[in-house]
């Protein structure tokens, strides 16, 4: 084990596995779980955690210091990359979509980037469509200098391996198989690596955030697409009286942007009959809460 892989190990361990008993207002017949991966680290949790830990490992092992990636101005992911580079003492590097955001008080997100040690670079909207190109990654690295470029939203086969990982602690700490395991779905690293490692009794279902096609299924999971409330970061007054009244029923934190969403739908479909009888489903909280909106505290 290198020095890398004994931070990382001390930094974060698995993340409990937590029963709700009577989760919703109006009862219903599952016996439902939440894995708090909310929980994996103060600030650099859930599947953000999970996708940079193999990330940051290849990084050590090619002999990169500095980690770059891409985001807006409220991304999750800029968010934990900065605080993971802070943590391990690695240079982060963030390019911002929106060069009109450089001349504008930074917000509480991108300010937090910043006293974290990431370096910002605002690049135009029409700039930002090109990072994934290799002319435009070039760029940057004639710019910035040698760096292990990570992609928006971190979502790489690097991220799937650690997201993948989520379903065997699943597993040993319920001592069976669940028949339903559901996640949020942004870019889809996670219900990726939650597909890639079910067991054949599982049904993985994921809950897009935002406006995406259906998946395709020999990909190994289920598209909820019915639960975007109007697409990403959207919401209605219905969503989030369902988030205060569940988290005071509950006690745990949620956010507007995809894990509220997922639980309203997990709700819902429940009320609805979709689920059998008695079927055992997990709700894994992917972290972000960072993003939860204020307007939660008000009643």
């Amino acid at each position: 084990m290198n020095e890398l892989d004994r931070q990382l190990s001390a930094l974060v361990s698995n993340s409990p596995v937590q029963c709700l008993d009577n989760p919703f207002s109006e009862p219903v017949s599952i016996r439902l779980f939440i894995k708090r991966d909310d929980l994996l680290h103060p600030i650099v949790s859930g599947n953000k955690w999970r996708k940079l830990k193999y990330n940051l490992l290849a990084a050590y092992q090619q002999g990169y210091t500095t980690l770059l990636t891409f985001g807006g101005a409220y991304s999750n992911h800029l968010y934990a990359t900065a605080a993971a580079g802070q943590a391990l003492n690695v240079k982060t590097i963030g390019i911002v979509r929106g060069d009109e955001l450089a001349h504008t008080p930074l917000n509480s997100t991108l300010a937090f980037c910043q006293s974290c040690g990431m370096h910002l670079h605002f690049v135009s909207r029409t700039a930002y469509r090109r990072k994934d190109t290799p002319e435009f990654l070039a760029e940057l690295k004639t710019q910035f200098g040698p760096c292990y470029i990570l992609p928006e939203g971190g979502t790489n086969d690097l991220a799937i391996r650690g997201t993948a990982e989520i379903m065997p602690e699943l597993l040993m700490q319920l001592g069976y198989i669940p028949d339903y395991v559901c996640c949020p779905v942004g870019t889809g690293g996670t219900v990726l690596g939650l597909a890639k490692s079910a067991l054949p009794e599982t049904q993985v279902l994921g809950f897009t955030a935002l406006k995406i096609p259906v998946a395709n299924p020999s990909e190994g999971w289920l598209s909820m697409a019915d639960y975007d409330f109007g697409g990403y970061a959207k919401t209605t007054p219905a969503l989030l009286d369902f988030i205060r009244e569940f988290e005071q029923r509950n006690k745990v934190l949620l956010e507007q942007v995809y894990t509220g969403k997922m639980l309203y739908g997990i709700y819902d479909l429940a009320r609805k009959g979709y689920f059998p009888d008695n079927t055992t489903v997990v709700a894994v909280h992917t972290g972000g809460l960072q993003g939860r909106s204020l307007v939660l505290d008000k009643v």
